[in-house]
């Protein structure tokens, strides 16, 4: 995130010519300053996306700017948010038992690397309660079965609301969200996938991918819906592989990429830089 922003506004609108003066000269009436700007015209859909970062000026707060910027948004029928980037979000993180991805994100965050807070580390499985508490960081032990899935996903709901969660992350958690709940948390739940989407889905990926001779090993960063593993992809990255490589070293460069995956798409996430289309994403670097 580059220096000098207080706050982050998020534009979705139907294209159309004036949008960019508009919304430049509002911010500029107010005495505040444009410190970053991107945008996007999706020709297939006639969609217009724009993110600004803004610092304010001394005595704005977000209601008076809100206030002060609703005559352009009505005019110009926007779909508009605005964040506070003095205050981080606050995320829970979700693991089973491979802990590669968890470590990473602790990491990043104990180093502020990641703005966030996280509230909470939740597992089905018991292995990374000790590293979840050597950071002070709440471990909360959700054990599944076919025969208590809803009564603990009703548990975990409680929590995020408790919690005040704005981000879930699923760090190689290895149970299948509900439909239910999918729809519940639709947008705040990202998944890293161990494998470059849409290929090589379910078991046993990097044995699938060894046995086809790949040249590279992927993992794929999305936000999680009912449709599994169909969610809008954020982020995806690739490692190199060859001929000599074993199924065992396929597995230790692709969870290195799932860690850097994961990170760089919760990164974006928590810079408001990912907006929803549809099915796809923008995002906005």
């Amino acid at each position: 995130m580059k220096t000098g922003a207080d706050f982050v506004l998020l534009i979705m609108c139907e294209d159309r010519k004036g949008i960019v003066a508009a919304v430049a000269n509002s911010i500029a009436s107010q005495d505040c300053n444009i410190v970053e700007s991107s945008q996007y015209s999706d020709e297939n859909t006639g969609r217009f996306f724009m993110r600004i970062a803004v610092s304010f000026a001394t005595d704005t707060t977000i209601e008076s700017f809100s206030a002060a910027f609703l005559p352009v948004a009505t005019a110009f029928r926007l779909e508009w948010r605005i964040h506070d980037l003095r205050k981080k979000l606050r995320a829970m993180i979700m693991v089973s038992q491979g802990g590669h991805c968890l470590n990473d994100l602790l990491y990043r965050t104990s180093t502020n690397r990641l703005p966030m807070d996280v509230t909470s580390v939740v597992s089905n499985h018991l292995n990374w309660q000790r590293r979840a508490e050597h950071e002070g960081v709440p471990f909360y032990h959700l054990p599944i079965t076919p025969e208590n899935k809803l009564e603990q996903e009703a548990k975990l709901l409680a929590m995020v609301e408790e919690q005040q969660v704005d981000l879930i992350i699923l760090a190689r958690y290895m149970q299948v969200l509900s439909d239910q709940l999918c729809r519940k948390l639709d947008g705040r739940v990202i998944n890293i996938h161990h494998s470059f989407l849409p290929g090589f889905k379910g078991a046993k990926p990097y044995h699938r991918a060894h046995e086809r001779g790949v040249k590279m090993v992927g993992a794929t960063a999305h936000y999680v819906t009912a449709d599994l593993d169909e969610g809008p992809i954020i982020t995806q990255d690739v490692s190199i592989v060859d001929h000599a490589d074993t199924v065992d070293d396929l597995i230790a460069q692709g969870q290195d990429t799932e860690s850097r995956v994961l990170a760089r798409a919760v990164k974006l996430h928590l810079e408001h830089r990912v907006m929803l289309n549809g099915n796809r994403t923008i995002v906005f670097k």
